[in-house]
């Protein structure tokens, strides 16, 4: 059975374009993929703590002498592990903050890049032969050709950590300059309409 893993970052629920982008992208798969499963990790419901001293005690101490406090430290972080690791597709989908990811979805990639589970004693990446589909959104446009192209730094570090982690067939579905949709230059939908021939294809 083919798994979808969809991650999501936004807190702006019908508003955000990301989670607008998101929807379309699911209804699509469910159409190509009848009878897959679907496994959804909302981050703003997630009570996903950033990574702190005891954490860290825990993450470098081997699991055999894992005492029950360090077992309970690092059970959400193995929970989204596993989510990773069973899913044959990734989507995340969120917004773009300063250039970058939001916090939440920082608090989410550094608590799935685990050595010995997703990353290897020697750096090697252990997520392989699985696909993943960024849907970025943001109020800048940073794709080819703009002016402001070398601020990009969401995609470049999305690319990156799911590179490291050994994700390396990852498309990108850019929706820039959505700030225009708040603006009221735009309808929502027309807005959202100029990437429905990228989700499909992605999504089939």
């Amino acid at each position: 059975m083919t798994r979808l893993l969809v991650v999501e970052t936004s807190p702006r629920g019908n508003h955000s374009i990301s989670r607008n982008l998101t929807r379309r992208f699911v209804d699509e798969w469910r159409t190509a993929h009848p009878v897959g499963q679907i496994v959804h990790r909302d981050l703003m419901e997630t009570d996903l703590p950033f990574v702190n001293a005891p954490w860290l005690q825990a993450y470098f101490t081997p699991p055999e002498q894992h005492s029950p406090d360090m077992k309970e430290m690092l059970r959400l972080s193995d929970e989204l592990v596993a989510e990773l690791l069973a899913a044959d597709h990734l989507v995340i989908a969120t917004p773009v903050y300063n250039y970058n990811v939001p916090a939440a979805l920082k608090a989410w990639i550094d608590h799935i890049v685990r050595k010995g589970l997703t990353l290897g004693m020697d750096g090697s990446g252990l997520v392989t032969g699985k696909k993943a589909t960024v849907l970025l959104a943001s109020g800048g446009v940073y794709t080819e050709g703009s002016p402001i192209r070398d601020r990009d730094l969401a995609s470049q570090y999305l690319r990156l950590i799911l590179g490291v982690i050994g994700i390396t067939d990852v498309t990108l579905i850019a929706a820039g300059g959505a700030k225009a949709v708040d603006l009221g230059e735009i309808g929502r939908e027309d807005f959202l309409n100029k990437f429905q021939g990228e989700i499909e294809a992605e999504a089939a």
